[in-house]
């Protein structure tokens, strides 16, 4: 995992997030961990497979349509690159 270290940070800071993890229950580094994971990654972020689900319901493609594609598609195998 990485580390990081964090230089010149004032004392009331250190001060505030020592009580702020007390109050939570956890050491200093772990309310650290806490604080950058909620500002890097946000809750209400847009994940990829999110979107790709709602993108893929509301196409309006139906099981049919994919059944139609299976049938029609071309099943031979692909012939492996040649770089001669």
């Amino acid at each position: 995992m990485p580390a990081v270290t964090i230089r010149n940070l004032s004392e009331e800071a250190h001060r505030a997030l020592k009580a702020r993890a007390a109050g939570h229950g956890r050491s200093t580094e772990a309310e650290m961990r806490n604080i950058l994971e909620a500002a890097v990654r946000p809750a209400d972020r847009v994940r990829i497979g999110s979107a790709l689900s709602a993108l893929s319901q509301n196409s309006g493609l139906t099981n049919a349509d994919f059944e139609a594609v299976e049938q029609n598609r071309d099943k031979t195998p692909a012939l492996p690159l040649s770089f001669e």
